[in-house]
């Protein structure tokens, strides 16, 4: 088990402040001619290069699959490389654990190179842990805020300096973050805290001319609960089909949204 606070400092150092060649009035088609057009009022998913981080997961496979179905092309991430050619949607496969500052800058830097741009990522990554404080393990503590926490903001962190202008994060967070429920503390904690971090992320971004969503969707059919890293799943009543989550999701990408709160799916 990796110590989170081993790798506080490495991820908490401030995003690079957008400089003049990066920050440009205006947009346009990438001048190679393969890119998509930007608005002030979202990413153009024709064409647009995406990234997307728990690519093999419920929701990262669902999203995928739109992106495709809406031209963008592709980079999928997943730490299973099986899995990851499994995936119906075409594109790069990159088999990495993104839990270390290293491997997120890996998988930007792939991700970039392969397509000679970068318009959006997806973070879909997440792992859940049930059962009381009392009983948590302090090892699935650290593994619930290493993955939920830690990892999106050391990803945003490599990806910021990379997106074109005009750009776009999504991360995962889930109603979670709204309303926190016993038995599930830590984990919506985690998932709180990555809420907070996008909140104020957004208004450092926004300099860079990138957005930032925060999406909390509500309980959805991914199977993730069937996977805990400790505990087991109360009942719980079916929840949303992964793909009207995808749909949403890559609606705000396109729009230029700023925040999916539970009601907005």
């Amino acid at each position: 088990m990796v110590v989170f606070r081993e790798r506080v400092e490495e991820q908490l150092v401030n995003t690079r402040k957008p400089t003049a060649g990066n920050v440009q009035a205006g947009f346009a088609p990438d001048q190679r001619g393969y890119g998509p057009a930007m608005t002030s009022s979202g990413v153009t998913l024709a064409g647009a290069a995406v990234m997307i981080a728990g690519a093999t997961g419920g929701i990262g496979s669902a999203v995928a699959g739109e992106l495709h179905r809406r031209g963008a092309r592709l980079a999928l991430v997943g730490r299973d490389e099986h899995r990851l050619h499994q995936l119906q949607a075409p594109g790069q496969r990159l088999a990495l654990d993104l839990r270390s500052p290293e491997a997120c800058r890996k998988a930007i830097s792939e991700a970039k190179n392969r397509h000679g741009r970068l318009d959006a990522v997806v973070n879909a990554v997440g792992v859940v842990a049930f059962g009381s404080t009392s009983e948590l393990s302090v090892d699935a503590m650290e593994e619930l805020f290493l993955t939920n926490t830690f990892l999106p903001i050391m990803l945003a962190k490599a990806a910021l300096p990379e997106l074109e202008h005009g750009g776009a994060i999504v991360n995962l967070s889930g109603v979670i973050a709204e309303q926190n429920l016993p038995g599930m503390a830590a984990y919506g904690a985690s998932k709180a805290a990555l809420t907070s971090f996008d909140q104020a992320f957004s208004r450092e971004a926004r300099r860079a001319g990138v957005t930032v969503i925060d999406a909390r969707p509500p309980h959805t059919e991914t199977g993730l609960a069937q996977r805990p890293i400790e505990g087991t799943a109360p009942s719980m009543r079916p929840g949303l089909d992964p793909n009207r989550v995808a749909t949403v999701i890559c609606d705000a990408i396109a729009e230029g949204a700023t925040d999916l709160p539970s009601s907005a799916f």
